[in-house]
């Protein structure tokens, strides 16, 4: 569960630059967590539009936390947050402000595209300052990339589709292949609904069991909400499937 908004913002990709224009202001989805057979936590993505420095922007902000039995033993509370420009797609400012049990880290990350750097901002530790680290062309945050893949056209993702990217994490850069699979009639609490099935190429050892041991499943539609996302972790394995939804900007197509 410590790791789900990484696994959930990190497998939702993006790729290039371009408009978001299909998200709805306040949009919100639900996801319920569980770790092997545990009912182990919740997550849950928003949006609102709004303006950073001036310039039209979405705001983003995903936010975890265990539940239950998890939570007696392992408190897990994680706030993200992004502000997006909606004309590029990019990120102009992150925030990652956590609590996974014992383990706090809380960073602010300014982006400037036009020459490639960032700012990273070390929140929980003041005397550590910013520094200025150098970045490459088109880099995404964490809630960017899930919002800037949705933003796709069904011609841009489909089967067959291979994409590279960087997502910046934590204070770190990590490169990522993704991969579209196949199509499946995917089982849901609300019905039945048509998805793109989807395997990104990630490291293996830190968190997850093997190089391809992710896999998720967006709806196959103008809006690609991801429906559900399994992982084979180092120790376990994960699931989160979509639980609740609000605002989605086209109609979600399921069937009984």
């Amino acid at each position: 569960m410590k790791k789900f908004l990484h696994l959930i913002a990190i497998f939702i990709f993006s790729f290039g630059f371009g408009q978001i224009n299909n998200i709805a202001d306040g949009e919100s989805i639900t996801f319920r967590i569980h770790y092997g057979f545990l009912n182990a936590g919740t997550a849950n993505l928003t949006t609102k539009k709004t303006t950073y420095k001036g310039v039209p922007h979405l705001y983003a902000k995903g936010t975890g936390q265990t539940t239950g039995a998890v939570k007696a033993f392992f408190k897990v509370e994680d706030l993200y947050e992004s502000f997006i420009n909606t004309e590029t797609g990019l990120p102009s400012f992150y925030v990652r402000n956590v609590k996974e049990g014992g383990y706090t880290q809380h960073f602010e990350t300014a982006f400037n595209h036009d020459n490639n750097t960032l700012i990273l901002t070390d929140k929980k530790t003041p005397a550590n300052g910013s520094k200025v680290i150098k970045s490459v062309k088109g880099v995404q945050d964490m809630l960017s990339c899930f919002y800037y893949l949705r933003s796709k056209s069904a011609g841009e993702l489909k089967v067959g589709t291979v994409m590279n990217m960087n997502v910046w994490i934590d204070d770190e850069m990590f490169p990522f292949q993704l991969k579209v699979i196949g199509t499946e009639n995917l089982d849901t609490k609300f019905g039945t609904i048509n998805c793109l099935k989807i395997i990104p190429s990630v490291k293996s050892g830190r968190v997850f069991k093997e190089k391809e041991g992710v896999t998720m499943w967006v709806s196959n539609d103008a809006n690609h909400v991801p429906m559900l996302l399994k992982a084979e972790l180092a120790v376990g394995s994960l699931k989160a499937s979509i639980d609740d939804f609000k605002n989605v900007k086209y109609p979600l197509k399921f069937t009984k």
